[in-house]
């Protein structure tokens, strides 16, 4: 079938009449502004559109629990004499060397080749100055991450793009994907990200877009998971930890095959995760929120009387110290990010703003990861572009962020009186929408109802 690409339209002014309403016009509910340049977009190209930055709806999120602080039936700490520790192990079920972090704030796996190597070096150097770990991502392990990681989690994808048995050996962790928030079907590299380094990594051709693979090729359920699972095991002589990735569709029965397949960690996804590109059809409507995801994880870990001994590792859409610690109460022992760590390296940052413009795009707005013209030289293969990004300075920034969450979730811990952040629980946390509370599990503010939940009123 031939797609013929036609003129695009030309665009009204982006600000409405100032007598909009006096003309008696409302804007659509389900055919507002955006939806209509997005059909308006498709009908001129005829191709679907790709993006990064994870799922932009509104949906459920921590944003919608709140803390219960210790006052008289719980005793508060006192928050600069009274320690709150932030430690956690992680992978110590079989592997003899688990990962020993001071943080449980962990840097997401985020390829060289959707970043730049200097971005890449940046992630290592500042989660290696706060005492936690960074992954590799899709397309192998560089020089710059490895040489700056004090603690870097290898990640074996479908793709096996970059897949190196020496590299395993070298790695702290090894990640095999399954599945990601916001990339089910799997991710897009654009060829103009395809540069000869990156090529090379991942025996491609040089400029030619490359899309990964939805699922390994060599196994395809559980058992042969636990083999796949052995041979690494065998590999890197049962010292690494072995996680498992999933994307949050059914977490409760992924979570425990996992479990049985051997893994020592369970990743878990949310639909408001995911860096790289994909589809906006996969990113916005496939999945389900963190929130909804978290509880049904922990309930099999629970079942399987595993949980606390497998470790569980949150990510998707966490950006401050309250989601950290909303989602530690909730049952996880760490999370990652993505997303923010590349906003606090300098993504999006309002001194570019007229080359988001010039892209057709803002500063706070910019999504369009897989061009490649990322103008804070981050998401970019561009020599010229990558240069703008110092990857000490950036670095320093990221390790700063690390910081103010560890210490925001730490400030709340002391609030509920819990002296370690693994001792925050679902009794702490209340919802404030019927639909948090649901999913979260968790009673509605000033009652002791969870919906759907047999007992409660």
């Amino acid at each position: 079938m031939t797609i013929t690409s036609l003129p695009v339209p030309a665009q009204a002014p982006a600000a409405a009449p100032a007598n909009i309403a006096e003309l008696g016009l409302r804007e659509s509910a389900t055919f507002d502004r955006a939806t209509i340049a997005d059909i308006q977009r498709a009908a001129a190209t005829g191709v679907y559109d790709i993006r990064g930055w994870g799922a932009k709806r509104k949906v459920p999120h921590f944003d919608d629990l709140l803390f219960l602080g210790a006052s008289m039936s719980r005793y508060p700490l006192e928050g600069y004499r009274e320690k709150c520790d932030t430690d956690v192990v992680l992978g110590d079920r079989y592997a003899s060397r688990p990962l020993h972090l001071a943080t449980p704030v962990t840097i997401a796996g985020m390829s060289f080749g959707a970043l730049s190597a200097n971005a890449k070096e940046a992630l290592g150097r500042g989660a290696s100055e706060v005492g936690t770990s960074t992954t590799t991502g899709d397309g192998g392990m560089t020089p710059e991450e490895r040489g700056q990681s004090k603690h870097l989690v290898y990640q074996y994808l479908p793709s096996r793009y970059g897949m190196n048995p020496d590299d395993l050996r070298k790695a702290d962790a090894i990640e095999i994907v399954l599945g990601q928030g916001a990339k089910p079907g799997g991710g897009m590299l654009l060829g103009q990200k395809i540069t000869e380094r990156v090529a090379g990594m991942r025996t491609l051709p040089v400029g030619i877009d490359q899309r990964s693979a939805s699922r390994h090729p060599d196994w395809t359920g559980p058992d042969d998971l636990e083999i796949k699972i052995g041979e690494l095991r065998e590999i890197t002589d049962w010292k690494t930890p072995i996680y498992v990735k999933i994307g949050a569709s059914r977490p409760y029965y992924d979570t425990a095959l996992a479990v049985k397949s051997g893994a020592d960690v369970v990743v878990l996804d949310g639909m408001q995760g995911g860096t790289a590109a994909t589809q906006q059809v996969f990113i916005e409507n496939v999945g389900i929120p963190t929130l909804a995801a978290i509880p049904q994880a922990v309930q099999a870990l629970q079942e399987l009387g595993m949980h606390r001994k497998v470790q569980l590792i949150v990510s998707g859409g966490i950006r401050t110290g309250a989601d950290v610690a909303k989602a530690m109460a909730l049952g996880a022992d760490a999370v990652a990010i993505g997303t923010a760590a590349l906003i606090a390296l300098g993504d999006n940052d309002p001194r570019y703003a007229a080359e988001y413009s010039a892209l057709g795009s803002a500063a706070g707005f910019y999504d369009d990861f897989q061009d490649g013209r990322d103008p804070a030289g981050i998401t970019t293969q561009d020599p010229e572009l990558s240069s703008r990004l110092d990857p000490v300075a950036a670095g320093r920034r990221l390790a700063n962020y690390l910081r103010v969450l560890t210490m925001e979730a730490q400030t709340i811990a002391r609030a509920c009186g819990k002296s370690h952040l693994h001792n925050l629980e679902p009794e702490d946390l209340v919802a404030l929408t019927i639909e948090a509370s649901a999913m979260a599990r968790v009673p509605l503010a000033g009652t002791s109802w969870i919906p759907g939940v047999q007992g409660s009123f």
